[in-house]
């Protein structure tokens, strides 16, 4: 259990480096009126379906890209961004893309220098671990200590909406799959 409680430990300081003003601002900038796309790879992007499930359940218009049914993305959308390296070849390049065409862009990384921060309106730094070396320090593999804080992070900020929005674990339940 002593690497457990490193663990422990580790998410605890990344997750004390986490800014509160950028996570205020990503939650501004997620609307109602605004269709939404999550993108990223590997486990960032498992995270980020996990993301996109929970805004889905808080009532929000929400697509995964690279999913079957996901429409083309447009003006007036907003994008979200994850890659903890933030150079992620496939992600840098569609943000460069939906860059051009206007698209408004969060970008959520641990590399603030990176090409993926260069490219948002809004930045959300999660220092941790990533699999280049970039981050805080970590005992586990790869980027997990990057995925586990992200995890946490995206949650906060469904709680801050939730609060905002005014939806109550009741009403986000109404939204949960019902096929059991």
């Amino acid at each position: 259990m002593k690497e457990m409680t490193q663990i422990l430990a580790e998410i605890q300081e990344v997750i004390s480096l986490v800014k509160e003003e950028q996570l205020a601002a990503v939650g501004e900038r997620i609307q109602k009126e605004k269709r939404i796309f999550i993108l990223g790879e590997g486990r960032s992007g498992l995270q980020g379906k996990g993301f996109a499930m929970r805004l889905m359940h808080l009532g929000y218009q929400v697509y995964v890209i690279g999913e079957t049914i996901t429409p083309s993305i447009q003006s007036g959308d907003l994008l979200i961004a994850i890659s903890g390296s933030g150079t992620t070849g496939n992600i840098v390049q569609l943000v460069e893309g939906a860059k051009k065409k206007g698209i408004e862009i969060i970008s959520i990384t641990s590399e603030p220098a990176s090409p993926l921060a260069q490219s948002a309106e809004q930045l959300l730094i999660i220092p941790g671990a990533t699999k280049t070396g970039s981050g805080i320090h970590s005992i586990q593999l790869l980027s997990s200590l990057f995925d586990q804080t992200l995890h946490i992070t995206l949650d906060y900020i469904c709680l801050m909406i939730s609060k905002r929005d005014n939806v109550s674990n009741e009403d986000a339940k109404k939204q949960h799959s019902n096929m059991e």
